[in-house]
């Protein structure tokens, strides 16, 4: 962040902030063009796109900007931009393939819709940086193949766990100490919660019902978490992972030790501990000498070390990241290459023939990270894209759903890119120690 801000800095000083285009304008979305026109001088949101471009206009007028242009090609944004003129539109294809866009942010959390702007986005030489886990989870391997064709950052977001975590990550190996477990600090887990159950609290504060059901019931957690093991390797111990209750962040130290280990590094979560939000990992390092000196800086007496983050801020530490992608071409969180993780779709309910299953955060099923490898083998259904699958037969409360218990919606980008990632990497790796 200290380069960055020197970086952008020197963007404002020669008049070439970044131009950054944002694609969803809901609650979060709102907050990333706030901070971007607020607290941002060497980076421009030039465009703000969503499917009703009232509420592009409200994320412009909430960050006090009142001129703005509707577009509706390439062409007459890059006018827009040139005159230097602010600009909605309904239609993403308008950010995808201008001349002028340089980098697209995703805020929508919607998986069929995030896919074709990341997908168009990459295609068309723009990075991208996702604050939609859904797509990162599912498809993010394939995307980043496709991101490294064409030249461009294709990355997760910083200020959101995953980010928050990775940053760490990089910092605990960066001084020598390994990484060996990392994950989220979650303070509330109900698998059945729903939209029902959560719409007064959505309400209060301004959200989707079936957005806050997704983070109670633990499937944001799922494929968060996915994202993290994909991008480092780490893997979950057992499906759902363990998700120790414990009064701080720092138990963990007396909860896991070298045979949780063995087979290489984990992703985990912890429930209910101080800081009560955030990201941890844990490091190791047995040198004698740096042992002394982590006692005295009261970091305990090793071999396993905690760091965290007793915070996330999605929306103030994005732009972070889109400045990371286009001034240096470093992602805060991206695939390594095969993947790792998955999420399996599990019923909430019992699910009959017929149904239609709502996807995240729903009324039908919550999602369970497990090893791509298993995911694989056994056939499970990915969360994310349990949305508007129609199930060919029943199945009990708290069991797994299959591909082959489902048809498809036809015509996906999403599933189009899950059969290319499937046949691109092949068959899951097995882990090795």
């Amino acid at each position: 962040m200290i380069i960055v801000d020197t970086a952008l800095q020197q963007r404002l000083q020669q008049r070439d902030p970044i131009r950054v285009a944002l694609v969803g304008a809901g609650y979060m979305g709102r907050g990333i063009a706030l901070e971007i026109l607020t607290a941002f001088p060497g980076m421009r949101l030039a465009a703000i796109v969503n499917r009703h471009t009232d509420q592009a206009e409200r994320a412009y007028r909430d960050a006090g900007v009142d001129e703005f242009r509707s577009v509706s090609t390439a062409a007459e944004l890059d006018a827009a931009i040139e005159a230097g003129v602010y600009a909605v539109s309904d239609d993403p294809e308008v950010v995808c393939r201008s001349g002028r866009i340089e980098a697209v942010i995703e805020s929508t959390g919607d998986v069929e819709y995030g896919a074709r702007v990341a997908f168009d986005a990459i295609t068309h030489g723009k990075h991208v940086v996702l604050m939609n886990a859904e797509v990162d989870s599912t498809i993010g391997p394939i995307l980043k193949v496709h991101a490294d064709r064409n030249s461009v950052v294709y990355t997760y977001t910083d200020g959101d766990e995953p980010g928050v975590a990775m940053n760490l990550y990089r910092f605990v190996d960066s001084i020598g100490y390994k990484p060996v477990l990392m994950g989220q600090i979650k303070g509330f887990l109900n698998r059945y919660r729903n939209p029902e159950t959560q719409r007064e609290f959505a309400s209060k504060h301004q959200q989707k019902a079936e957005m806050v059901a997704s983070f109670a019931d633990g499937s944001k957690l799922a494929i968060e978490s996915t994202i993290i093991g994909n991008a480092t390797g780490f893997r979950p111990g057992i499906r759902g992972m363990h998700g120790h209750q414990c009064g701080h962040v720092k138990d963990l130290l007396k909860l896991f030790g070298d045979k949780d280990f063995k087979d290489g590094g984990l992703v985990d979560f912890v429930l209910g501990a101080e800081p009560h939000t955030g990201a941890f990992v844990m490091g190791y390092n047995d040198h004698p000498v740096k042992q002394k000196y982590m006692s005295y800086f009261k970091m305990g007496d090793g071999p396993y070390y905690m760091f965290y983050t007793p915070y996330h801020l999605p929306h103030l530490q994005l732009p972070h990241s889109v400045a990371r992608a286009v001034l240096f071409e470093d992602p805060t969180l991206t695939p390594r290459g095969a993947p790792v993780c998955d999420t399996v779709s599990i019923a909430k309910q019992n699910l009959r023939a017929g149904e239609t299953l709502d996807g995240m955060g729903g009324f039908a099923s919550f999602g369970l990270i497990d090893t791509y490898e298993v995911c694989q083998g056994e056939d499970y259904l990915p969360m994310p894209l349990s949305i508007g699958c129609k199930l060919l037969r029943d199945v009990p409360k708290d069991q797994p759903i299959r591909y082959a218990d489902v048809v498809l919606p036809s015509g996906r980008v999403c599933d189009r890119l899950r059969a290319e990632q499937t046949a691109h990497f092949g068959k899951a790796q097995a882990r090795v120690a």
